[in-house]
């Protein structure tokens, strides 16, 4: 009776992944502001520096079943346009994913391309605009699928078909995205900075099921995103991020608060110390800290799961692990040595 409960469960999952109407949201993390180019690609760029790699890992839900495992790497590289204060990134997005028993795995290849347009000429504020596109892979292993059809007589019997027909169990298909964010600084101090965002996502709207029918497109997602860093002394800061996204017949509204302390020198300190923690709406409580170290940066955060699926759970959510690189390259026209760059 435990084995036939554990199939059915795990049956369940699969359909719940993989239905003839995919009605889930995309992919995310709860350190949704290091990974910028899934929320939007014209984030790409905005950060004190010229280059940025940031690396996100997940492992979400062990204590109910082998449910995900992500993995999001995003690399930028930005320069200024002639001796305007203009700025143009380049960015790649890199995405894996791994869901449940039957390995559900989706694997992205995004290039972007984000242009960062001046329009202040006594302070940083820019109007940028981004487009990123590329491939998605999805694959599953059929030989791990179980259905009802294996269930003889109360037993299950992997001799009998599963009665499943799909097109085939590995496809791909191109997907794009576009956004636009303005961000500008505020105050008496370059440290204080704003942004705000819009992003369309899917906007082909891509046949994303295994049985292929052309009827099965991916709902196309708005996702909108807000930021402020602020001083509030000159040791000390709040970082405040948010976003909301709503995708087919899914909403979902994330949204949160770091405080940095700075230790060291307030210019140029030997480390900044965050902790804080956001709210993924109806879902989960998620407390997070972050160590920086220039160049590098350490985050982690814990999904305290408050959803109706915290008796099977256990609270227990998602945890992850986010590293991040931001640099200055040795060039005569760095961002470095520009008054005015896209910066937060």
């Amino acid at each position: 009776m435990k084995n036939l409960n554990r199939y059915r469960i795990l049956t369940a999952i699969l359909v719940l992944l993989m239905g003839s109407k995919v009605q889930s949201q995309d992919i995310h993390f709860s350190q949704f502001y290091d990974a910028p180019l899934m929320r939007n690609p014209s984030l790409a760029g905005i950060f004190t520096g010229d280059v940025r790699v940031q690396m996100v890992y997940r492992d979400q839900w062990r204590s109910v079943t082998n449910a995900y495992r992500s993995g999001s790497l995003n690399a930028e590289y930005k320069m200024p346009v002639g001796r305007s204060d203009d700025f143009i990134t380049a960015g790649l997005q890199m995405l894996f994913d791994r869901a449940g028993t039957v390995s559900l795995t989706t694997t992205q290849l995004m290039p972007a391309i984000n242009y960062h347009k001046s329009v202040g000429s006594n302070r940083n504020a820019y109007l940028s605009v981004g487009f990123m596109g590329g491939m998605v892979n999805r694959s599953i292993d059929r030989s791990k699928i179980t259905t009802d059809n294996q269930f003889v007589g109360g037993a299950y019997n992997p001799a009998v078909a599963s009665g499943e027909t799909f097109a085939t169990a590995n496809f791909w298909y191109p997907d794009f995205s576009v956004g636009t964010t303005f961000n500008a600084g505020f105050g008496e101090t370059e440290n204080n900075n704003f942004y705000v965002g819009l992003a369309y996502h899917h906007i082909n709207r891509p046949n994303n099921t295994f049985y292929r029918s052309a009827n099965e497109a991916l709902h196309v997602k708005w996702v909108a995103s807000a930021g402020v860093k602020f001083d509030v002394g000159d040791q000390s800061f709040f970082n405040i991020q948010a976003d909301y996204s709503t995708q087919g017949p899914a909403t979902e509204l994330i949204s949160g608060a770091m405080y940095g302390y700075k230790i060291g020198d307030s210019e140029t300190p030997d480390y900044i110390m965050q902790f804080g923690a956001f709210m993924r709406a109806k879902d989960a409580l998620i407390p997070a800290i972050k160590l920086d170290y220039n160049p590098f940066s350490i985050g982690l955060s814990y999904d305290v799961n408050i959803s109706t699926l915290k008796t099977a759970s256990q609270a227990r959510g998602g945890f992850e692990l986010s590293v991040t690189y931001i640099g200055f390259l040795d060039r005569g026209n760095s961002s470095k040595y520009k008054v005015l760059c896209p910066r937060y």
